[in-house]
Protein backbone atom coordinates (compact mmCIF):
# COMPACT_ATOMS: atom_id res chain seq x y z
CA UNK A 1 0.00 0.00 0.00
CA UNK A 2 1.23 3.48 -0.87
CA UNK A 3 2.47 5.26 2.31
CA UNK A 4 0.30 8.31 1.59
CA UNK A 5 -2.82 6.15 1.17
CA UNK A 6 -1.92 4.25 4.35
CA UNK A 7 -1.52 7.51 6.27
CA UNK A 8 -4.87 8.82 4.97
CA UNK A 9 -6.57 5.53 5.83
CA UNK A 10 -5.14 5.44 9.36
CA UNK A 11 -5.99 9.11 9.93
CA UNK A 12 -9.54 8.66 8.61
CA UNK A 13 -10.19 5.58 10.75
CA UNK A 14 -8.62 7.24 13.79
CA UNK A 15 -10.67 10.41 13.36
CA UNK A 16 -13.93 8.54 12.78
CA UNK A 17 -13.48 6.31 15.83
CA UNK A 18 -12.52 9.19 18.11
CA UNK A 19 -15.25 11.58 16.94
CA UNK A 20 -18.15 9.36 15.87
CA UNK A 21 -17.62 6.19 17.93
CA UNK A 22 -15.87 7.54 21.05
CA UNK A 23 -17.31 4.92 23.39
CA UNK A 24 -19.44 2.86 21.01
CA UNK A 25 -19.45 -0.79 22.08
CA UNK A 26 -22.28 -1.89 19.78
CA UNK A 27 -21.75 -3.87 16.61
CA UNK A 28 -18.64 -5.28 15.02
CA UNK A 29 -15.42 -4.06 13.45
CA UNK A 30 -13.00 -5.92 11.21
CA UNK A 31 -9.33 -6.66 11.77
CA UNK A 32 -7.93 -3.94 9.45
CA UNK A 33 -9.97 -1.13 11.00
CA UNK A 34 -9.03 -2.23 14.52
CA UNK A 35 -5.30 -2.41 13.84
CA UNK A 36 -5.31 0.85 11.85
CA UNK A 37 -6.92 2.52 14.86
CA UNK A 38 -4.33 0.99 17.21
CA UNK A 39 -1.60 2.30 14.88
CA UNK A 40 -3.21 5.76 15.00
CA UNK A 41 -3.29 5.63 18.81
CA UNK A 42 0.37 4.65 18.90
CA UNK A 43 1.36 7.51 16.56
CA UNK A 44 -0.65 10.03 18.65
CA UNK A 45 0.96 8.76 21.87
CA UNK A 46 4.43 8.77 20.28
CA UNK A 47 3.99 12.35 19.06
CA UNK A 48 2.83 13.43 22.54
CA UNK A 49 5.78 11.62 24.12
CA UNK A 50 8.24 13.33 21.78
CA UNK A 51 6.76 16.73 22.63
CA UNK A 52 6.96 15.82 26.33
CA UNK A 53 10.62 14.90 25.89
CA UNK A 54 11.34 18.50 24.93
CA UNK A 55 9.20 20.16 27.60
CA UNK A 56 9.98 17.43 30.16
CA UNK A 57 6.65 17.27 31.96
CA UNK A 58 5.19 13.95 30.83
CA UNK A 59 1.75 15.48 31.18
CA UNK A 60 0.78 15.51 27.50
CA UNK A 61 1.55 11.83 26.85
CA UNK A 62 -0.38 10.78 29.96
CA UNK A 63 -3.35 12.93 28.99
CA UNK A 64 -3.37 11.56 25.42
CA UNK A 65 -3.14 8.00 26.69
CA UNK A 66 -5.98 8.55 29.15
CA UNK A 67 -8.10 10.30 26.50
CA UNK A 68 -7.71 7.41 24.05
CA UNK A 69 -8.68 4.66 26.51
CA UNK A 70 -12.44 4.91 25.92
CA UNK A 71 -12.21 4.89 22.10
CA UNK A 72 -9.79 1.97 22.43
CA UNK A 73 -12.24 0.18 24.72
CA UNK A 74 -15.07 0.78 22.26
CA UNK A 75 -13.26 -0.45 19.17
CA UNK A 76 -11.72 -3.33 21.16
CA UNK A 77 -15.17 -4.43 22.31
CA UNK A 78 -16.53 -4.26 18.75
CA UNK A 79 -13.52 -6.26 17.49
CA UNK A 80 -14.05 -8.94 20.14
CA UNK A 81 -17.73 -9.09 19.21
CA UNK A 82 -16.72 -9.69 15.59
CA UNK A 83 -14.91 -12.83 16.78
CA UNK A 84 -18.04 -13.94 18.66
CA UNK A 85 -16.65 -13.14 22.11
CA UNK A 86 -18.28 -10.73 24.55
CA UNK A 87 -17.03 -7.16 24.17
CA UNK A 88 -16.95 -6.71 27.93
CA UNK A 89 -13.75 -8.79 27.96
CA UNK A 90 -11.90 -5.65 26.84
CA UNK A 91 -12.02 -4.40 30.44
CA UNK A 92 -9.36 -7.00 31.32
CA UNK A 93 -6.86 -4.65 29.67
CA UNK A 94 -8.57 -1.26 29.94
CA UNK A 95 -9.03 -1.14 33.73
CA UNK A 96 -5.35 -1.70 34.64
CA UNK A 97 -4.32 0.66 31.84
CA UNK A 98 -6.65 3.36 33.21
CA UNK A 99 -5.36 2.94 36.76
CA UNK A 100 -1.76 3.18 35.54
CA UNK A 101 -2.58 6.28 33.46
CA UNK A 102 -4.32 8.02 36.35
CA UNK A 103 -1.50 7.24 38.80
CA UNK A 104 1.11 8.44 36.29
CA UNK A 105 -0.87 11.63 35.68
CA UNK A 106 -1.25 12.25 39.41
CA UNK A 107 2.46 11.63 39.92
CA UNK A 108 3.33 14.00 37.07
CA UNK A 109 1.15 16.70 38.63
CA UNK A 110 2.80 16.08 41.99
CA UNK A 111 -0.45 15.05 43.65
CA UNK A 112 0.70 11.61 44.74
CA UNK A 113 4.06 10.25 45.80
CA UNK A 114 4.77 7.30 43.55
CA UNK A 115 7.52 5.89 45.77
CA UNK A 116 4.98 4.78 48.38
CA UNK A 117 2.98 2.99 45.66
CA UNK A 118 5.90 1.77 43.54
CA UNK A 119 5.35 -2.00 43.94
CA UNK A 120 1.59 -1.63 43.49
CA UNK A 121 2.06 0.45 40.34
CA UNK A 122 4.48 -2.12 38.90
CA UNK A 123 1.99 -4.92 39.61
CA UNK A 124 -0.81 -2.96 37.92
CA UNK A 125 1.46 -2.22 34.93
CA UNK A 126 2.22 -5.94 34.63
CA UNK A 127 -1.51 -6.70 34.73
CA UNK A 128 -2.07 -4.06 32.01
CA UNK A 129 0.62 -5.54 29.74
CA UNK A 130 -0.68 -9.09 30.21
CA UNK A 131 -4.25 -7.88 29.59
CA UNK A 132 -3.18 -6.03 26.44
CA UNK A 133 -1.37 -9.09 25.13
CA UNK A 134 -4.38 -11.33 25.77
CA UNK A 135 -6.90 -8.92 24.25
CA UNK A 136 -4.52 -8.25 21.32
CA UNK A 137 -4.33 -12.00 20.70
CA UNK A 138 -8.13 -12.29 20.77
CA UNK A 139 -8.51 -9.28 18.48
CA UNK A 140 -6.10 -10.83 15.95
CA UNK A 141 -8.38 -13.84 15.53
CA UNK A 142 -10.56 -13.98 12.41
CA UNK A 143 -14.10 -12.71 12.69
CA UNK A 144 -17.22 -14.84 12.41
CA UNK A 145 -18.35 -15.06 8.78
CA UNK A 146 -21.80 -13.63 8.28
CA UNK A 147 -23.99 -12.10 10.95
CA UNK A 148 -23.67 -13.09 14.61
CA UNK A 149 -25.47 -12.04 17.80
CA UNK A 150 -23.65 -8.65 17.72
CA UNK A 151 -24.65 -7.64 14.21
CA UNK A 152 -23.82 -8.06 10.54
CA UNK A 153 -20.34 -8.81 9.27
CA UNK A 154 -18.32 -5.58 9.09
CA UNK A 155 -17.34 -4.12 5.74
CA UNK A 156 -13.69 -3.53 4.91
CA UNK A 157 -12.53 0.01 5.65
CA UNK A 158 -13.00 2.29 2.68
CA UNK A 159 -9.89 3.61 1.01
CA UNK A 160 -9.69 7.39 1.00
CA UNK A 161 -10.91 9.03 -2.16
CA UNK A 162 -8.31 10.82 -4.22
CA UNK A 163 -8.67 14.57 -4.41
CA UNK A 164 -8.64 15.98 -7.92
CA UNK A 165 -5.50 17.83 -8.88
CA UNK A 166 -5.92 21.59 -9.06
Amino acid sequence: MDPQVLAQTVLGIFRRNVTEHYFDMNGRVGIPEFWYFVLGCFVAWLAASLIDAFISTGLLASAVELGLLLPLAGIGARRLQDTGKPGSSVWIAIVPMAITCVLTLLFTLGLVGLFSLWSLVRFIELAAVLGMLWIGYLCAQPGVAGPNQYGPEPAAPAAPTAKPAT
